[in-house]
């Protein structure tokens, strides 16, 4: 029967790892791969009456045509607001505003574009393979510490150990396999 210090500290090491995926997935959504995406949007937030609101919950957000992002403001007030925003981003794309909804339309991605993007994935996925790391070494360093506190035994840590490192090493792969996807989708374009 596994001693339940461990399953605590494997289901720990789990959960934390899952979070930072979830982060990896969507920072990697946040990049411009050339068709229209509105995750994109996710991080600027616009001053809606005082508060710094996402736009999405001041807009509906659709995508018309594939390189192309439509936003509709549900007070026509908010159109000048979410342009000011969407400029001062670090998007790069000038937004279309005739008065009713806002346009951007994304551009064909160049050479050196596309190169910088790569970059930007594999610091993403660095990071998420480092703060993987990071947790695995926290998690064994507890286990090492109730080994010597005598709660779990030598055996139990070596096992606990081989366990954390086998989880660590699935992270890893699907921390590549999701880089490896996000430069097939941005040199296919």
């Amino acid at each position: 029967m596994p001693n339940q210090i461990i399953t605590d500290v494997e289901n720990n090491a789990v959960e934390r790892m899952q979070k930072t995926l979830s982060v990896l997935k969507s920072e990697m959504a946040a990049i411009r791969a050339g068709r229209a995406n509105p995750k994109v949007l996710d991080h600027i937030l616009v001053d809606y009456y005082g508060a710094m609101t996402p736009i999405s919950q001041v807009a509906n957000i659709s995508v018309p045509e594939p390189r192309v992002i439509m936003i509709s403001a549900w007070d026509a007030s908010m159109l000048n607001v979410i342009s000011k925003a969407i400029l001062t981003s670090d998007l790069g794309i000038n937004p279309g505003n005739d008065g009713k909804v806002i346009r951007l339309v994304f551009p064909e991605l160049n050479e050196e574009r596309r190169r910088d993007l790569a970059k930007q994935i594999k610091k993403y996925g660095e990071d998420a393979k480092i703060a993987v790391r990071s947790i695995r070494r926290d998690a064994i360093e507890h286990l090492k510490k109730c080994k010597k506190d005598s709660t779990i035994t030598e055996d139990e840590l070596k096992r606990a150990e081989d366990s954390t490192q086998k989880i660590t090493d699935n992270f890893i792969w699907d921390i590549e396999k999701i880089m490896a996807d996000k430069e097939k989708e941005l040199m296919e374009i």
